[in-house]
């Protein structure tokens, strides 16, 4: 399901298709139609605009189109006189791609039937276009076993370089599934190798006739990384100096050095990038390098910090929201709360929404679990259950009722020990939230009783941001 921002740009370039249509500019109305159809593959009325703009030559006949609402008349489009001759115009634009290819394809020809080989192929792919799709980067184009990734268009954010190399990692570590079900079935192991630079290009519709290209850029950034690639070792992602210094603090990446990279006439630092770094917004990057001074901030901050004195007196208090601008400092003034309660008896739980997760409501209780028991990316489902275990047992929760909720919610396979759930989607979603709330009261009571405060039940700091 498209999200709010993709519904809103596909509603616009729907309007724009509408109006080009109603001015018989078909070169306009077949592109915007084409670059919703990239969005959202199945809109109609995309689809029926773009059916409008082919079927026209030059004067057209009277076109019907039917609007998705079936309660609402259908439009009318008269005949107009002939198509502008110019499509819509290139445009200047920074862009991450990344290029993803399929090392030792040829050797694979070899072992497997061809049908096989489509099929193991297919497999990859697939694992390709969930990780891309899951950071809302496009996919331009099938290279044979390799792919050439857009990440800013046609859909712009403004992390798409962050974006790009999220994507580049999932597929390294989803490879290591797919992986596990070929190697038993097939004895054989796929590795990738991925390149992503970020640099300008001119975006815009290439080509002539049947081989119009409506998503098409133009510009060294696709070739860089293509050279990335291949100067990649298998299953890693390799990064331009440019991109390194766009996602600087959110990775850990090691410096290659510099490249002589074929075709490119200046020698390249390249990276190697092994993991995300935890940090997720540029203030946690910052904090690192230490923060300047709050400044400006003493009535918001004595207002927090007056409820705080109100928990600590035994009077429970909630603040529900801070809310303002983007960069107006909401981050820093907790940050700043935080470090006026050092040397104070607190108990702080922070859970962070993100981007990269929409579809999984959950997801900010579910990284804080992970962060909190220690979980490790390379830690085994039975070393996950062990901690889980352990975690349980401190506070006294039964296991083999809570167990299989947690182990469920954190997508950890269980083994014979635990009885599977046999609940209703519903029922299984409230008790999760059951444990979950009474989870956060239980950690918080027992934090505060092994510091002998008076009044545990009523003393913590628990926010979320976004």
């Amino acid at each position: 399901m498209a999200s709010e921002r993709i519904q809103r740009q596909i509603d616009r370039l729907l309007d724009e298709a509408e109006e080009a249509v109603n001015q018989g500019d078909w070169a306009l109305a077949q592109a915007r139609s084409g670059t919703v159809l990239a969005l959202d593959p199945e809109n109609v009325d995309a689809l029926t605009y773009l059916a409008a703009a082919q079927r026209t030559g030059g004067a057209s006949p009277a076109v019907v189109l039917q609007p998705k609402n079936a309660e609402t008349p259908p439009i009318e489009l008269q005949p107009t006189s002939a198509p502008s001759a110019s499509g819509p115009e290139a445009e200047r634009r920074q862009l991450t791609v990344m290029f993803c290819d399929l090392q030792g394809s040829t050797a694979l020809s070899q072992q497997l039937d061809p049908e096989e080989l489509k099929n193991v192929i297919r497999s990859y792919q697939e694992v390709c276009d969930g990780a891309v799709a899951r950071f809302e980067g496009h996919i331009a184009k099938y290279l044979g076993d390799g792919l050439l990734v857009y990440f800013g268009y046609p859909q712009a954010h403004e992390d798409d370089p962050q974006r790009g190399v999220r994507a580049g990692l999932a597929i390294v570590e989803e490879m290591g599934a797919l992986n596990a079900r070929l190697k038993a079935d097939k004895n054989i192991e796929l590795a990738v190798r991925i390149g992503v630079h970020t640099g300008l290009v001119v975006a815009g519709e290439m080509g002539s006739g049947d081989s119009v290209e409506a998503l098409a850029i133009v510009g060294e950034t696709p070739n860089i990384a293509a050279r990335l690639q291949e100067a990649a070792e298998p299953n890693s992602v390799v990064i331009s100096d440019i991109t390194a210094s766009l996602v600087q603090g959110f990775f850990i990446c090691e410096s290659l050095g510099f490249h002589e990279l074929k075709g490119i006439s200046q020698p390249m630092e390249l990276s190697g990038v092994s993991s995300e770094s935890g940090a997720q917004t540029r203030f946690d990057v910052i904090s690192t390098r230490g923060l300047t001074p709050l400044v400006g901030r003493e009535q918001e901050l004595g207002l927090l910090m007056a409820r705080w004195e109100h928990v600590e007196e035994g009077l429970g208090q909630a603040v529900f929201l801070v809310r303002g601008e983007a960069g107006i400092g909401k981050s820093r003034l907790l940050q700043a709360i935080n470090d006026r309660l050092a040397g104070r008896t607190h108990y702080l739980q922070e859970h962070r929404c993100s981007p990269y997760h929409q579809n999984n409501a959950l997801f900010p209780i579910i990284e804080s679990l992970e962060s909190w028991r220690g979980f490790q990316r390379e830690d085994n489902p039975e070393e996950r259950i062990l901690k889980l275990e352990q975690l349980l047992e401190d506070y006294s929760v039964p296991t083999i009722e809570a167990l299989p909720l947690l182990a469920e919610l954190l997508s950890i396979p269980l083994d014979a020990h635990y009885p599977k759930l046999d609940l209703s989607p519903q029922r299984q979603r409230q008790k999760t939230m059951e444990l979950l709330v009474d989870g956060l009261t239980t950690t918080a009571f027992g934090y505060f009783r092994r510091h002998s405060l008076g009044r545990p039940e009523h003393v913590g700091i628990s926010w979320f941001s976004s």
